[in-house]
């Protein structure tokens, strides 16, 4: 018995985090990781781009599916609400539960499910069927915050910022890249081998994610479910530093949607009269701007958060000379694109890292209510846009985009009083 004894003590030990008794062999495979691997953050920045870009495939394909399915014109352009209302309420509904589940499952099951969705929409031969599959597919596309949260969660604290900017780089280029390769696939094989494409893809993600990412502890979240969406709007009155960053991100989304929502309007009229693919292959600036922005993270780990802000949102008012003259120097344009998406990045780096270090305890809680900012200010920022380049021209819009980072900068210099010790939690 002795040596039975024996056997065992060395075959079981208890956690370091206090879970229950587990084989040794076992925790070594499941246990979590110390820090987040290269490999790791490539995955989840891969799947963040895949997983965004499902929402923006659509807006170059309304045409496309306007025509296959027999809707209007002014119809088909609620697919575009339609996807975006889901994402709307799958930060509400969904983001919360990474606090309270095991986020792997919930991952795992998002992208699968999309990968559903996906194939649904790619098949649809009714408006109201593809209409439903993209409510879905938005719904579920918000496993881009469950999946920043979880790599904040796995990195040490001092890889934290890195991690996260390296993973939300992943978003920006989604985002840039969504609309050129829909177009692109369009045009060699029609609109619906793009959600068939990209369906094939989530799976394999899924598969790879099954395989490589290690098992999670579910966290330790008590709370029910109706309480935890609850807290998810006590947040928003509880944490300054929700408030702060919140406010900033709604402002440099707005300047961003500005820019991107309106820029195909005078570079595709005369005298430019610029092809689709050939305004797509703008978002290729951008990448540039959004993949130097990736040390923002590093920078706010070394405490450095507030300076790179105020730099950043520097640059983001400056971005707007050069890109005034888009209509008569397409040089010009591409300088002022890539130093605004360098520095929209920046300070959605720095935000999610100071968001995510007040509090640890709920990550996805936080950067949930954090992205109801963004939509916000998505949102407005495309509205005004069109409707300022209607009536007052493109040198109009960018003096809107100008007066938009200005006011991001302005609420900087209002808060970067604050001492070092409170711009963790209030900054």
């Amino acid at each position: 018995m002795t040596a039975d004894a024996d056997s065992a003590t060395k075959r079981f030990s208890r956690q370091p985090s206090g879970l229950p008794l587990t084989d040794t062999g076992q925790s070594s495979r499941n246990a979590q990781p110390a820090g987040l691997s290269p490999s790791l953050t490539l995955l989840f920045s891969v799947t963040c781009a895949l997983a965004v870009a499902n929402v923006y495939f659509a807006q170059p394909l309304l045409a496309s599916m306007a025509e296959s399915l027999g809707v209007s014109s002014g119809l088909i352009g609620v697919v575009v609400t339609a996807t975006q209302a889901g994402y709307a309420m799958g930060l509400l509904f969904i983001v919360p539960l990474g606090d309270k589940v095991n986020r792997k499952r919930l991952i795992l099951t998002q992208v699968m499910l999309s990968a559903i969705a996906l194939a649904a929409a790619g098949a649809s031969q009714q408006w109201l069927a593809l209409l439903g599959a993209m409510i879905v597919m938005g719904l579920l596309a918000v496993v881009v915050q469950v999946l920043v949260a979880y790599a904040a969660a796995l990195a040490t604290p001092s890889q934290r910022g890195q991690a996260v900017g390296t993973v939300t780089s992943g978003v920006v280029l989604g985002i840039l890249l969504a609309r050129f390769t829909s177009g692109l696939i369009a045009d060699l094989a029609g609109w619906r081998a793009v959600y068939f494409v990209s369906s094939g893809l989530m799976l394999t993600l899924a598969v790879v994610f099954w395989k490589v990412v290690p098992a999670a502890v579910s966290p330790r979240n008590s709370e029910s479910y109706p309480a935890l969406i609850r807290s998810l709007f006590k947040l928003f009155l509880t944490e300054p530093v929700l408030r702060i960053r919140g406010l900033l991100a709604l402002l440099i989304f707005a300047a961003f949607s500005v820019l991107w929502t309106s820029m195909v309007l005078p570079l595709s009229t005369p005298p430019l009269s610029l092809s689709h693919t050939a305004i797509g292959l703008f978002g290729l600036a951008g990448v540039a701007g959004a993949l130097a922005a990736r040390s923002a993270g590093q920078w706010a780990d070394r405490g450095l958060g507030q300076r790179v802000t105020g730099i950043s949102l520097g640059l983001l008012t400056l971005s707007w000379l050069p890109i005034t003259f888009a209509e008569t120097s397409l040089i010009a344009l591409v300088c002022g694109v890539i130093v605004l998406d360098f520095a929209v990045q920046a300070v959605h780096v720095t935000n999610q890292s100071l968001i995510f270090a007040a509090r640890p305890d709920a990550q996805s809680r936080m950067v949930g209510a954090y992205m109801c900012f963004y939509s916000v200010g998505s949102a407005l920022g495309a509205v005004a846009a069109t409707q300022v380049y209607a009536r007052w021209g493109w040198t109009a819009v960018s003096l809107l985009g100008a007066l938009i980072s200005a006011a991001a900068l302005a609420v900087w210099i209002f808060t970067s009083h604050l001492s070092p010790t409170n711009q963790g939690r209030s900054a």
